[in-house]
């Protein structure tokens, strides 16, 4: 009775209270309940390969899109690349604004990439792995590859063949909405873990980088993605950002994850009305390569290295800073804090060493519970938002059909 009463986001609000109140009152148990929250970013994350995989062999088998939609994929992939430089420049005007400086201490631990090139090759090689490898790992460039060469192979399957195909996905999206219902159990879970090992004493040497941080994300998804969207289906863009901000956003939030939060988008994406053959490839690219908060992340936290060193930024070095943060952002991991580990490589460009650099990452770390939830969000829930104004580029100033606006 519940789950008709009130809808999924309370019900994962309600799950947040509750868990932040378990993890102060009974940290001594936060351990075991943190596992829901554990269990539930697991199952996602399991799913979501298989899921890509087959929704889009079915789209492609048995639907099939004229230049139109050809042509809106790739505006969507440009829309990434632009939201990603724009929010690398946003960044540094925000760092100049409200320059930020730190205490260094203990470095942290990892293995940063040592150029841009290294990350981007490693993206041309994700494409082209083998498929029962990119299944098992989770990786959705391949998944996304062979996902396309099977559909198009299989448009001149017999029908019969092809309508189990849809089947298969069909059932595959159906289990995921089932699973998505135990967010409000998951986010229980994950917030009373997170209270109980970080708690709000560790934030509070570093509440001004943080704020730093989240104010520009918040600046990126509540001004300049609307902003975006506009230019590009002139419409009021603020219906579709404010519920891909609620029902994506939060769920990204709290699970931290890129990858794991593509069922949700998916089915977002869906219920907006956005053309399946084209959210079924956008929205798991989307998931690796449209990093904004990355970008955010990388540029904000080089330059408060700089800041702290005293080294003067000059204007060739700030616009190398914004082209480096948005490609590595575009190669950084969907999982949690997978941004970090190309500050190093960002700080390279003002000549500070490897050392000093891990200290930084370090105190990425201990912000990461604030820093690394807002990124998500707005990484996650952007990759649906370039999808539609994409899907509703050109219809003109009508409501855009099946999303609710």
């Amino acid at each position: 009775m519940t789950n008709r009463k009130l809808g999924l986001v309370p019900q994962i609000l309600i799950g947040v209270v509750l868990g932040a109140l378990a993890g102060v009152l009974a940290p001594g148990i936060a351990g075991k309940l943190g596992i829901l929250g554990q269990l539930f970013v697991a199952m996602l994350k399991a799913v979501a390969p298989l899921l890509v995989m087959v929704l889009v062999m079915a789209a492609i088998a048995n639907r099939h899109g004229g230049a139109t939609d050809g042509r809106k994929v790739l505006l969507t992939l440009a829309l990434y690349a632009i939201g990603t430089t724009a929010a690398a420049v946003l960044a540094l005007v925000m760092s100049e604004a409200f320059p930020q400086t730190i205490a260094l201490g203990a470095a942290a631990e990892g293995a940063p990439p040592a150029a841009v090139t290294s990350v981007l090759s490693d993206v041309l090689f994700k494409l082209v792995d083998n498929p029962v490898n990119a299944l098992l790992t989770g990786n959705f460039l391949g998944c996304l590859t062979w996902a396309v060469l099977l559909g198009i192979g299989f448009r001149k399957a017999p029908e019969g063949f092809r309508r189990n195909l849809q089947t298969l996905a069909d059932g595959i999206s159906e289990s995921v909405r089932h699973g998505i219902r135990f967010a409000p159990v998951g986010s229980f879970g994950l917030v009373c873990l997170t209270v109980a090992t970080v708690g709000i004493e560790a934030l509070a040497g570093y509440a001004s980088l943080a704020a730093l941080l989240v104010g520009t994300m918040l600046l990126m998804a509540l001004v300049v993605n609307p902003l975006i969207v506009f230019a590009v289906t002139r419409r009021n863009p603020y219906p579709v950002v404010l519920r891909c901000l609620e029902e994506s956003g939060i769920t990204a939030f709290f699970t931290r994850s890129s990858a794991a939060n593509i069922p949700v988008n998916l089915e977002l994406s869906k219920k907006l009305g956005i053309t399946e053959e084209l959210y079924a490839v956008t929205i798991p690219v989307g998931a690796t390569v449209n990093m904004a908060g990355a970008a955010i992340t990388i540029s904000v936290l080089a330059l408060t290295a700089a800041n702290t060193l005293g080294i003067e930024v000059s204007p060739a070095n700030a616009v190398l800073l914004c082209v480096v943060s948005a490609l590595g952002a575009a190669g950084a991991s969907g999982v949690p804090s997978g941004s970090l580990l190309l500050v190093p490589l960002a700080c390279s460009l003002f000549g500070i060493s490897y050392d000093v650099a891990m200290q930084v990452v370090a105190v990425g770390f201990i912000i990461s519970v604030v820093q690394d939830s807002f990124e998500t969000a707005l990484n996650s829930s952007t990759d649906v938002i370039y999808t539609y104004a994409a899907d509703q580029a050109g219809r003109g100033s009508g409501p855009a059909p099946g999303a609710g606006l």
